[in-house]
């Protein structure tokens, strides 16, 4: 799930009073993604399970629109209260498993500082999989098949973004 992944790196971020450096290449900075919230992949099964023209058919699902992380970057950093770094050109390549190699000890004490459920940091955040996002080609799907068949359900990727995070407060995961 990149939005722990990103909470994470966010809220190890603050901690160390440290910006939101984005890890990704120059590439992924300014292609197009799109993304799937959780809620509305859960409403895609349920309607493929219960809809006769959808049985036995694989679908592509995404929120049904399209990101640049330049863009959400800002907003991501904004939600933590952090400066945000973007890409810049020239930079060295950064893994986010390489920048949070050797970080539980200090995930430990953020989530004893600020009495949050009690998790590790490898089981609330796969920084192997932001590796894959952020120096990967463009990340984009196709919904058509499904909307002809008739699920049109959609997700604003910022809202979903926003809303994902404010759930991991919610629920103790992230201060």
């Amino acid at each position: 799930n990149m939005v722990s992944t990103i909470s994470v790196y966010a809220t190890i971020c603050k901690h160390e009073n440290k910006p939101l450096v984005y890890p990704g290449s120059d590439f992924s900075w300014d292609c197009y993604y799109d993304v799937v919230d959780a809620d509305l992949l859960a409403e895609q099964q349920i309607w493929a399970s219960m809809e006769p023209k959808a049985k036995n058919q694989a679908f592509n699902c995404s929120n049904g629109d399209v990101f640049k992380w330049k863009h959400i970057w800002k907003i991501l950093a904004e939600q933590f209260g952090l400066e945000m770094v973007g890409y810049r050109k020239g930079q060295k390549e950064t893994s986010m498993a390489e920048l949070m190699k050797g970080k539980e000890p200090v995930w430990d004490e953020i989530v004893k500082k600020h009495k949050l459920v009690p998790t590790k940091l490898n089981d609330i955040a796969a920084f192997w999989l932001a590796d894959v996002v952020f120096y990967s080609d463009n990340r984009v799907s196709c919904m058509n098949k499904s909307k002809e068949l008739g699920f049109l359900r959609f997700k604003d990727s910022t809202k979903s973004f926003l809303d994902s995070i404010e759930k991991m407060r919610a629920y103790g995961f992230i201060p």
